[in-house]
């Protein structure tokens, strides 16, 4: 029988540390007689540092393209800076898990990949120790946020070096609101409902993703859980709880909410379907990162209102409403992780160190213009957020208490994998889509009890 794709990742890393020994045994045995060779071919052999170095990073492809463009930028100097041949190749997000699977059962590929999430849980076994980074970069700038504690640290090592959070708040069009007599963003789930009720009859619906994709989807979905009171597992990290009184009240509440407010085809949504649809004027609000309010603000003559104005005068931003349980976050945490397999181990250290530095960062800041904030509290009293529009303020501090995977257990492989299935973002789909909340907790307890048995 064929293994599915989580299935594949867990043998993956339970494969790699047998793999990994016989590799360190062979290059032991090979240095003895290397050694003496070295040493009879010193002469002719031209020396390190005038051999040609190479890297070759994976990234998501920025919803902010100037933060690709400055990106691009960086690693050009960074070669002229390293003596070294470095290549950055840029894709699809919801294409990286895929990738990081193959090189690493193939122990071939891209030398440094971006991990998000707490993907460094997933992918454990592939990934070389980045301890010293990790404690340099603290030290330089700052503490990490709690985010990259649970998501980049495993097992009190760390496996991935933090670089920036993508903060999610609810775009909205102002006007709008105000049309309707809500001069203030709702704050609980009931008042949202009744104003995307409003909205929604006169053509101008709420926009929410509930499809397989990196982030809107999983960033609406698992905050609105926690607002309820509902949580995959106990403390534990072992017991599932997903079935709950809370969980099905949440459902229940979330079909009529859907119905009454949103926009029906957010079902089959990507993380860039919600941006068109909000900057053509098809969707009220939606939940998001900076990057609608940039692209329409660096855009004004093309991305303009149902008037002929710049819409980006018309846009704000606020949290996700509250439940009965409270009001909560997730972000969406990014971080570079050297594979075990890369033969160029000391350079890749090297170029992150020369990326991750302050005098680099700020530049590549200035350019996501609040979509992506530092990993650090340090980049919140930075005084570019006073270039920054006041409309984007809300991102500054964002990434405080944010949650992570797998609330209330521990943020483990397991809460990783339970993401990658798209299991809480399916459990509200099926609900949207008419089974009876009761069946899709049930549903949702099985398949979470096949990753946590």
């Amino acid at each position: 029988m064929k293994k599915t794709g989580a299935e594949e990742i867990r043998t993956v890393n339970k494969t790699l540390e047998r793999r990994t020994f016989l590799k360190a045994v062979g290059s032991a045995a090979g240095a003895v007689t290397a050694g003496g060779l070295a040493g009879v071919l010193g002469a002719r052999r031209a020396p390190a540092y005038a051999q040609a170095r190479k890297l070759h990073i994976l990234q998501f492809e920025d919803t902010v393209p100037e933060g690709d463009g400055e990106l691009r930028r960086q690693v050009a100097e960074a070669g002229k800076a390293l003596g070294a041949e470095i290549t950055l190749e840029t894709i699809n997000a919801n294409d990286l898990q895929p990738r990081i699977t193959v090189a690493i059962e193939s122990r071939s590929g891209p030398d440094i990949i971006h991990m998000l999430h707490n993907w460094s849980h997933l992918y454990q076994g592939g990934l070389t120790v980045v301890s010293d980074l990790a404690e340099w970069k603290a030290k330089d700038q700052g503490g990490f946020y709690d985010l990259f504690l649970a998501s980049a640290r495993v097992g009190g090592r760390w496996l991935s070096l933090p670089y920036g959070i993508v903060g999610f708040q609810i775009v909205y069009r102002k006007s709008w609101f105000d049309e309707i007599g809500a001069t203030e963003f709702p704050k609980t789930w009931q008042e949202y409902r009744e104003v995307g009720k409003k909205l929604k009859a006169i053509g101008r619906p709420l926009g929410q993703s509930l499809g397989h994709t990196w982030g809107d989807a999983p960033a609406f979905v698992y905050p609105y859980l926690w607002s309820w009171g509902g949580k995959e597992v106990e403390k534990n990290g072992k017991t599932v709880v997903i079935n709950s009184k809370e969980t099905i009240d949440s459902l229940k509440f979330m079909a009529g909410f859907w119905k009454d407010a949103h926009e029906v085809g957010g079902l089959a949504w990507d993380d860039s379907s919600n941006n068109r649809a909000f900057n053509s004027g098809q969707i009220s609000a939606t939940l998001n990162g900076a990057s609608v309010y940039l692209s329409a603000k660096r855009n004004p003559d093309k991305i303009k209102d149902e008037k002929g104005q710049p819409l980006w005068r018309d846009i704000l931003h606020a949290p996700l409403p509250a439940g009965p349980a409270g009001q909560f976050a997730y972000h969406t945490a990014f971080a570079h992780g050297i594979m075990k397999y890369s033969k160029e181990q000391k350079l890749a250290k090297e170029f992150l160190r020369w990326l991750h530095s302050k005098e680099q960062f700020v530049k590549w800041f200035e350019a996501e213009g609040a979509y992506s904030v530092g990993s650090t509290q340090f980049w919140e009293t930075h005084p570019l957020w006073e270039k920054f529009d006041v409309s984007l303020r809300p991102y500054r501090t964002a990434a405080r208490g944010a949650r992570m995977f797998g609330y209330a257990g521990p943020p483990t492989a397991r809460a990783s994998e339970a993401y990658t299935k798209y299991i809480i973002v399916d459990m509200y789909a099926k609900a949207v889509q008419g089974m009876m909340p009761e069946d899709a907790a049930k549903w949702a307890e099985a398949e979470l009890r096949k990753i946590y048995r």
